[in-house]
Parts: structure tokens; C-alpha cells; sequence
């Protein structure tokens, strides 16, 4: 369980991030996105049609417990998270792609993830006590959309502080998946020795199949290799510190440690796969870089 000075620093920091994601966006920004929306609109069909198809499918083919099953569907349905921007970038991506879909995904994500938590519960079958309220998910994305509108703000009056804005924001992403490693992990450690296969296999498979998804898809709509790369990262990265945030203002005691086991092993391994990923999509970008070259010196 996460306590109550635990939830308060995560809301503070899950600010400062949204901050700096807005801070890393002008409206000229939006402006070029909307001339040229495929990526974006490739990237959020995967975000909310297939990842919480995903995330259901696993829930049930696993048998996963009630409270387990809200977790990875909760995670299934949240947005995409802001470290996606930073292995977009270390991977050659295309990081405009990047921090436009993490952008739009936020704000879309207040309508679309209470009506996918509330269809996909259902259609599991899992218990009102289990239910998260749509109204708590909405409230808590609704909120977080002010720091980011502030973040542009900034960054139109003083390109310079916005540009510190920025960094800092990238960087707490990073920081709020460590924290929540750091401060939960050592007090359930005994629960993650106990845990079973399938658990990790949800946790694991979850990110790693809206990755290979989100890449073909990509592909198949036309989108060239860095751009499938960077859609592929924020497909399967989705925004873990988020879900913890609304289930600890949803849940207490056992039951918030119970629902919270998915999404804070999701933190865990998304960084872990990530990384990998990131490094073989870094080699693949180079790897065609340099075909493109060589091209140049035959022609």
C-alpha cells in the first residue's frame, strides 16, 4: 500500500511532469500535426482501440483475480507516459511524433479511458466493489491538463524557462517510475517472490505486445521505420504513475495494495523492456542510416 505521504508526492510530481510535457509543446506544434495527423491518429488508434482490447484479453485468458484484472485493465487504458519522449529519443525516433501522441493521447484520455474502464470491467464481470469510478479518472486527467496548458504558457513567454520546464518534466518521469520502485518493492518484496507466471506475463506482455503492434501497424498504414518506432514506444509505454494515482484515491487499505500490484510491476518492467527495445531500434536506425549514405556515394 502506498501511504498517504507517498500519494501526495506522486500527485506533486505527476505535475511537475504534465508541466514540463506542456512546456515541450507550442501551438504551431498542433498546428503542423493537424496538416499531417496519420501518425497521430495511427498512434491513438492504438492507444484506445487495441491496447484495452489487448489488456482484457490477457486479463481473461490468464484467469487473473478481480482486483489484478482492474490493474491491468486500468493500465490498458491509460495514456501514453511521458518516458515514452525520452526512449523516442535515444532510440532515433521521430520525438515531435513522440511528444504530440503522449500529448493528445492525455487529452483524449479524459473522455475515452472512464468509458473504456467502464465497458471493459463490465464485460469481464468484475465486481462494483472492484469498479473504479469513471468520475475519479476523469477528475484526476482533467486536473493534470492545467499544468500542461500552464506549460505552454511558459514556454510562449519565455522560451528559455520553458525549455528548463521541459527537462526537468522529462526527467521526473523517469524519477516517479524509480520512486515507486524504490518505496513499494521493499515492503511486498515477499508477495513478488510468491507471485505466479501469468502475473508477470501480463505485466511484461502487456507492453511488449502494444510495441510489436503498434510498430506493424505503423507499417502497414504507410508510416516510414522511425516513425512505426516512435508509434511503436508510445503504444506499449503507457502512463503507470498515472493508474497508481487513481487507484490510490479510488482504493485503501488491502484492497488499494491488491489493485495496485499490476500497474506498479508494469513500472517496473516497461523500463527494463523498454531499454531493450529502445537499443535495438537505435541499432536498426543506424543500420539504415548508413544504407542511405552508402546509396549516396554509389549515386
Amino acid at each position: 500500500m502506498i501511504t498517504p505521504l507517498e500519494t501526495t508526492l506522486l500527485g506533486i510530481m505527476m505535475m511537475v511532469i504534465m508541466l514540463g510535457m506542456g512546456a515541450s509543446m507550442t501551438w504551431r506544434d498542433f498546428m503542423l500535426a493537424f496538416r499531417k495527423p496519420r501518425g497521430i491518429i495511427v498512434g491513438l488508434t492504438s492507444q484506445f482501440l487495441v491496447m484495452p482490447a489487448l489488456g482484457f484479453a490477457l486479463a481473461m485468458a490468464l484467469g487473473l483475480p478481480p482486483a489484478m484484472a482492474v490493474g491491468l485493465i486500468l493500465i490498458a487504458c491509460m495514456p501514453g507516459g511521458t518516458t515514452s519522449n525520452i526512449f523516442a529519443y535515444f532510440s532515433k525516433g521521430v520525438l515531435a511524433l513522440s511528444i504530440m501522441m503522449t500529448t493528445a493521447s492525455t487529452m483524449v484520455a479524459v473522455v475515452m479511458v472512464p468509458i473504456l474502464l467502464t465497458f471493459y470491467s463490465g464485460l469481464a464481470g468484475i465486481g462494483a466493489e472492484f469498479v473504479i469510478p469513471a468520475g475519479n479518472v476523469a477528475q484526476v486527467l482533467v486536473v493534470l491538463l492545467v499544468p500542461t496548458a500552464l506549460g505552454m504558457v511558459l514556454r510562449k513567454v519565455n522560451p528559455n524557462i520553458g525549455a528548463t520546464v521541459e527537462l526537468i518534466g522529462s526527467l521526473m518521469g523517469v524519477v516517479v517510475i524509480l520512486f515507486l520502485i524504490v518505496t513499494w518493492v521493499p515492503r511486498n518484496y515477499q508477495m513478488l517472490l510468491d507471485t505466479g507466471a501469468p502475473f508477470y506475463v501480463a505485466t511484461i506482455g502487456i507492453g511488449l505486445a502494444g510495441m510489436l503492434f503498434g510498430y506493424w501497424f505503423a507499417r502497414t498504414l504507410r508510416q516510414d521505420p522511425n516513425r512505426a518506432r516512435t508509434i511503436s514506444l508510445e503504444t506499449g509505454i503507457q502512463n503507470g504513475p498515472l493508474a497508481v494515482l487513481v487507484i490510490t484515491l479510488s482504493f485503501t487499505g488491502e484492497m488499494q495494495q491488491d489493485v495496485l500490484f499490476i500497474p506498479v510491476l508494469y513500472s517496473l518492467f516497461i523500463v527494463l523492456s523498454s531499454t531493450l527495445v529502445t537499443i535495438w531500434y537505435r541499432r536498426n536506425a543506424t543500420r539504415e542510416e548508413l544504407a542511405r549514405d552508402a546509396a549516396k556515394v554509389r549515386n
